[in-house]
């Protein structure tokens, strides 16, 4: 077990820093994460551009149910990026390492 020198917190040998206040074990702020690299089209090696957030759902139109059948309909919430050059799309989905891909092109 290590005292935080910052903050006091008491914490476990294994991390390397406070959970609370990000401090290293010896006193020093962790160092900020770096930016990510922009997504990279496979094809032509190109920085894919963001398009926009997009909520798509599986199924069709419930009729005469209209708004209340769209309660049962499996959705799910995409980021689409696009190749400028050769119009490859790829899409993620939305909240799910968002912090690992920089949005270029908004």
């Amino acid at each position: 077990m290590w005292t935080c020198s910052n903050c006091g917190e008491t914490l476990e040998d294994t991390f390397d820093a406070c959970w609370k206040c990000k401090r290293r074990r010896d006193g020093e702020p962790e160092p900020l994460p770096s930016a990510p690299d922009p997504l990279q089209c496979s094809r032509c090696d190109r920085a894919l551009q963001f398009v926009g957030t997009k909520s798509l759902h599986e199924g069709t139109n419930w009729g005469v149910l209209g708004a209340i059948g769209e309660l049962f309909v499996k959705r799910e919430s995409l980021d689409f990026y696009f190749c400028p050059r050769c119009g490859r799309v790829e899409f993620f989905v939305d909240g799910v390492g968002e912090d690992l891909r920089q949005r270029t092109g908004t």
